[in-house]
């Protein structure tokens, strides 16, 4: 499960002997429990936004006075929320301030998301549906097939439509091997292909290609920003 830890500094605090940040990061990260994170600027950088009545408010400085203030936030990923406090407990701030540690909302499941894309995507190469096929690539994605890159989703339905125009019939799309990796707002899934229909001449396309996939999590789904393909087999049929 995901955490949200909020690396809370205090600016009356005397952090001359608080150890250095570092080798918490590195350990956490070689143990694949700290996904991401990041300092933050002082409090009297910040911008305080509110709407009333239509009207956008602006205030220069942080939401409140305190002498508590957010420097910085970490994403883990902990079996529970006793492991992921006691890696809060760990880190040099909590000894001088404190770590707030919060458990994501717990429905958001990205891996499954980004699979049911997937799944999405097969049913419309073998329904020949070029709109459901487009509708799962970010407007700007990037693809690179048969040596030629297709950028933005005009170009890639033009591909699209052209392996369609070369074949008769369902086309099958069959996932042989799909791992994903997720790091929040972005994920990368790696799997083994293969293609299968009949061209037009009558003989059989059967291609096994590996597909790298760079998605990016476009607010309320996924959606596909790159994509790599290249034959897995010596031979093309």
């Amino acid at each position: 499960m995901k955490y949200m830890l909020l690396v809370c500094g205090d600016d009356t605090a005397d952090a001359s002997g608080m150890n250095p940040v570092e080798p918490w990061v590195e350990d956490l990260g070689e143990r694949r429990v700290r996904l991401h994170g990041h300092r933050l600027a002082l409090p009297d950088r910040a911008v305080t936004v509110r709407v009333r009545d239509g009207e956008v408010l602006r205030v220069d400085g942080p939401f409140a006075e305190t002498k508590e203030y957010v420097a910085g936030f970490d994403i883990l990923e902990c079996d529970s929320m006793e492991e992921a406090i006691e890696a809060a407990a760990r880190h040099p701030v909590a000894t001088i301030g404190a770590m707030e540690v919060r458990p994501f909302w717990e429905d958001e499941d990205d891996e499954a998301q980004i699979r049911a894309l997937d799944a999405e995507l097969t049913e419309a190469v073998r329904e020949r549906d070029v709109d459901r096929m487009t509708a799962c690539y970010a407007p700007e994605a990037a693809a690179f097939a048969d040596g030629r890159e297709h950028r933005g989703v005009d170009a890639l339905r033009k591909s699209m439509e052209e392996l369609l125009a070369g074949v008769s019939g369902p086309v099958t799309r069959e996932v042989l091997d799909f791992r994903v990796h997720v790091d929040e707002s972005v994920a990368f899934g790696h799997a083994l292909v293969r293609l299968r229909a009949t061209r037009t001449d009558g003989t059989r396309l059967d291609d096994l290609t590996r597909v790298t996939t760079g998605y990016r999590n476009a607010g309320p789904r996924w959606l596909i920003a790159h994509e790599h393909v290249s034959l897995a087999a010596e031979e093309r049929s």
